[in-house]
């Protein structure tokens, strides 16, 4: 982990939506450390700003990063062209550690943009299908055009169980429904079961509660939290949650923890 941006080139930029791009960055001289799914980089676009963006690739030194645009910051990075330089931090905060899910069913529940951060997630354990039980991928969104990653989902053809959409579109003839209306036809035990999920903070609490109701362990129900980072060092405060400094203590944490904590809505 370093506290100074180290310059990582732009290797390829490609759109996901009307407003959200896949961007992938190889170091430009030393690389850092290695990240892990589930914890994040802080990026730099020289001139502009930084913000923090979770990892949504890892592979052979190349960093993957899945950016709405949305503000200064985040629209500087999505309109950097191939052979850009950015300044990359990191990595900070905590991962999914996949690994202690070993031989339990996985259950990774994604709304919107959260899916980016549980990609390098589903990549690994679809590596490693020997390793885990059961794997089903439940993805909702606000649209079919606000879908990530259309290109790739075939191909996770046994964990994939499906999409819904909030609102759908002339030629949809998919789900219509919030993202837990598709559990029914997830296949896993909850007592043995280890669920991911990454959303809107609604979807994270209403996910949760439906997965305790069906009997998951709330300390095997990892959620992926959010709040506004600025030093991902725990050193500014800008993240604090209840006790958790979300940079250094999250962004995932067990439901157990953040339960208490996301009972009280965010201004």
């Amino acid at each position: 982990m370093t506290a100074t941006p180290v310059p990582y080139r732009v290797v390829d930029n490609r759109p996901e939506t009307t407003d959200t791009r896949t961007i992938e960055l190889r170091p430009a001289g030393e690389a850092l450390p290695d990240f892990a799914p589930g914890r994040f980089a802080m990026l730099y676009a020289f001139g502009v700003g930084e913000i923090p963006v979770s990892v949504a690739g890892l592979r052979d030194g190349t960093l993957t990063h899945t950016i709405r645009g949305v503000g200064a910051v985040s629209r500087a990075l999505c309109a950097a062209r191939p052979g850009t330089e950015v300044g990359v931090r990191g990595p900070f905060g905590t991962g999914w550690d996949l690994p202690a899910a070993a031989g339990r069913d996985l259950l990774v529940v994604a709304g919107g943009i959260g899916l980016a951060p549980l990609r390098p997630l589903v990549h690994a354990a679809l590596a490693a299908p020997r390793a885990y039980g059961r794997l089903n991928v439940l993805i909702g969104a606000r649209t079919p055009e606000d879908l990530l990653y259309r290109d790739e989902l075939p191909g996770w053809a046994r964990p994939y169980r499906g999409v819904t959409v909030d609102r759908p579109a002339p030629a949809w003839t998919g789900r219509v429904g919030v993202v837990t209306s598709l559990l029914d036809e997830a296949e896993f035990t909850p007592a043995t079961t280890t669920a991911f999920v990454c959303g809107p903070e609604v979807m994270i609490r209403a996910t949760a509660r439906e997965l305790l109701h069906r009997g998951v362990p709330a300390r095997h129900i990892r959620v992926s939290l959010e709040r506004n980072m600025h030093c991902a060092t725990g050193h500014c405060g800008h993240c604090q949650l209840g006790p958790l400094l979300l940079c250094r203590d999250g962004p995932v944490v067990g439901h157990d923890r953040a339960e208490p904590l996301l009972a009280v809505r965010e201004l």
